[in-house]
C-alpha cells in the first residue's frame, strides 16, 4: 500500500474546507489544472435542483517515485470517492462516501488517448472507472448509479499532503490506544495530540489499525480526520492568519485538478454562499452496503437508492433542530438515565458482516460507552433487543431510544455492569444526534434523510473519554 494510497483521509476534507472557507482575495492561489468533462456524451441525465451543487470528489492512489511504476501498470484510480451535496438555500453540506471496492455496472466509456473503455453492462469495481476513461467515465458512472446530477468535478493526488496538513498547524486528534503500523510507518501513544503531516500521512495510510481492515473502516477514520481538519481551517488561526491560509490554499491546489467548467469565480460565489455555514450541518455519511463477495460489497437495497433520491431531489440536508419548549423537559420521566450512564455491548444477529463496527463509533458518539462487541452466543432473538440487567430498564430504555425503530426491552438474569444491544433482522440503524429514534415510527427521524447511516458531522471530536 502507498502512501498516497491512504492519505485520501485528509485531503478529501481539505478540498472541502478550501471550497467553503476561500474567499475573492485568495483567487491567485486556485490556479488549479482542469480536464475536459464531455457530459453531453452522458447520454439522458438527471434533473439539476436549484439551489444544490453536488461535486464528485475523488482522491487518487496515484504514486511518485519508487512506486511510480504501479501507476503506470496499472492506471490511476481513486482511492476515497466522495459525493458532495451543497445546499446554498438551507445552509447545509452532505458528503457521501462511496466504498472504491463497490461492485456495479458500468454505463460504458469510450477509449479516449491511453484509457481502453469499457462495454456498457459490465460489472466491476467503481473506481475502476477511472481506469478505463479517466475523470469524464468515474464521472459519468457515479451518476449513472446514483441518479444524481453532477455540476463538478474534483481530483487530488497526495503528494502535498503532509504540506497540506503542516500548512495548518498539525490537526488534533485523539488516539484511543496506541497505534502501530510498521509498514505504514506508524506509531502513535495513546491520548489527545496533534498530529504533524508526516504523523497524519501514516495514519491514513495505515490498515492495519483498522478495526477490521475494510474499506469501511478506512472511511469511518477517513470521516474523522475530515471533521479534524475541518474543525483546525473554520475554527483555529488559519482564518486569521493572511500568510497562514494563503500557504494552506497553495498546497492544497497544488495537488488538485477539477472539471475545466469549475473556474476559480465559481468556486469563490459557492464559498461566499456557504461561508457561514456550521460545522454541525456538515455532515458525513457512509452509503449502506452489503456484502458481495472476494470482499468486494454491493449497494444494500432500497436504503441506498433512498439516500440517492434524497440527494437527486435537494434534500439530503439533516432538518434544523427545533427549540424545544421548556415545558417538554420537565416532562421528561425521572427514571431516564444519561447515555453516558449506560454500558452497552452490541451483538450482530442481522447478517450484515461488519455491522457491529460501524454501530459502535455510533453509539459512543451519541455519548455511551460501548464495552465490546460480537456474534451471538447465548442470545439470538430475530427483532432487535435490549436485554438489561433486573432494575435497569431504564438503562435499556435510554439504548433503545437512540435507535430509528427503537427496540424490544427484555430482562436478563445473567447480565450485570452493561445492557445487551441485539440486531435482529428489523434493524433500521441508530438515530444519528439531532434526531429521535424509539418506536416503529422512528420519532422525527422519518423527517430526517440521513437517520440510521454510519456517519459523523463536522463539530464531533473523537472524545477520548
Amino acid at each position: 500500500m502507498s502512501p498516497g494510497q491512504w492519505a485520501a483521509c485528509g485531503l478529501t476534507g481539505v478540498v472541502i474546507a478550501a471550497s467553503l472557507v476561500g474567499y475573492a482575495g485568495y483567487r491567485d492561489a486556485l490556479a488549479v489544472q482542469t480536464e475536459d468533462i464531455n457530459t453531453d456524451a452522458w447520454g439522458d441525465r438527471p434533473a439539476q435542483v436549484d439551489g444544490i451543487h453536488n461535486i464528485l470528489l475523488l482522491a487518487t492512489d496515484e504514486r511518485a517515485g519508487e512506486d511510480a511504476e504501479y501507476s503506470v501498470a496499472n492506471g490511476i484510480r481513486p482511492d476515497v470517492l466522495v459525493l458532495v451535496n451543497i445546499d446554498v438555500d438551507k445552509g447545509g453540506v452532505t458528503m457521501v462516501n462511496m466504498p472504491r471496492d463497490l461492485m456495479v455496472t458500468m454505463p460504458g466509456c469510450d477509449p479516449v488517448e491511453d484509457k481502453p473503455g469499457i462495454t456498457a453492462g459490465t460489472v466491476d469495481q467503481l473506481n475502476h472507472a477511472m481506469f478505463y476513461g479517466g475523470m469524464d467515465c468515474q464521472g459519468k458512472t457515479i451518476e449513472n448509479i446514483t441518479g444524481v446530477h453532477l455540476e463538478h468535478m474534483v481530483l487530488v493526488d497526495f503528494a502535498g499532503f503532509q504540506a497540506i496538513v503542516d500548512s495548518i498547524g498539525g490537526i488534533d486528534m485523539c488516539i484511543p490506544e496506541p497505534l502501530q503500523d510498521p509498514k505504514a510507518k506508524l506509531d502513535l501513544p495513546a491520548g489527545e495530540q496533534t498530529l504533524d503531516g508526516t504523523q497524519a500521512l501514516a495514519l491514513a495510510r495505515s490498515r492495519d489499525t483498522t478495526e477490521n481492515g475494510s474499506d469501511l473502516d478506512r472511511i469511518k477514520r477517513q470521516q474523522q480526520m475530515i471533521g479534524a481538519i475541518l474543525r483546525k481551517v473554520t475554527t483555529g488561526e488559519v482564518m486569521t492568519s493572511p500568510a497562514t491560509l494563503y500557504d494552506f490554499f497553495g498546497s492544497v491546489t497544488d495537488s488538485m485538478t477539477t472539471d475545466s467548467e469549475f473556474s476559480v469565480d465559481e468556486m469563490a460565489e459557492l464559498a461566499i454562499a456557504m461561508r457561514g455555514v456550521d460545522l454541525g450541518r456538515m455532515n458525513m455519511v457512509t452509503v449502506p452496503v452489503e456484502d458481495y463477495n472476494d470482499a468486494k460489497v454491493q449497494l444494500m437495497e432500497p436504503q441506498a437508492s433512498e439516500l440517492f433520491a434524497a440527494v437527486a431531489a435537494g434534500e439530503a440536508t439533516r432538518p434544523e433542530e427545533e427549540e424545544k419548549p421548556e415545558e417538554a423537559a420537565e416532562e421528561a420521566p425521572e427514571e431516564s438515565v444519561s447515555p453516558s450512564d449506560v454500558s452497552v455491548y452490541i451483538v450482530n444477529n442481522q447478517g450484515t458482516q461488519g455491522l457491529a463496527g460501524q454501530v459502535e463509533p455510533l453509539l459512543s458518539g451519541l455519548g455511551f460507552t460501548v464495552t465490546g462487541s460480537g456474534n451471538p452466543t447465548t442470545r439470538a432473538p430475530q427483532q432487535t433487543t435490549v436485554y438489561h440487567a433486573p432494575g435497569e430498564q431504564a438503562q435499556a430504555q435510554a439504548v433503545a431510544d437512540a435507535l430509528v425503530s427503537g427496540a424490544q426491552i427484555e430482562e436478563a438474569a445473567d447480565l450485570s455492569g452493561s445492557v445487551e444491544l441485539v440486531m435482529g433482522t428489523d434493524w433500521q440503524g441508530v438515530a444519528l444526534e439531532g434526531s429521535e429514534g424509539g418506536g416503529e415510527s422512528g420519532g422525527e427521524s422519518a423527517d430526517d434523510p440521513l437517520a440510521g447511516l454510519s456517519g459523523t458531522s463536522a463539530d464531533q471530536a473523537v472524545d477520548c473519554g
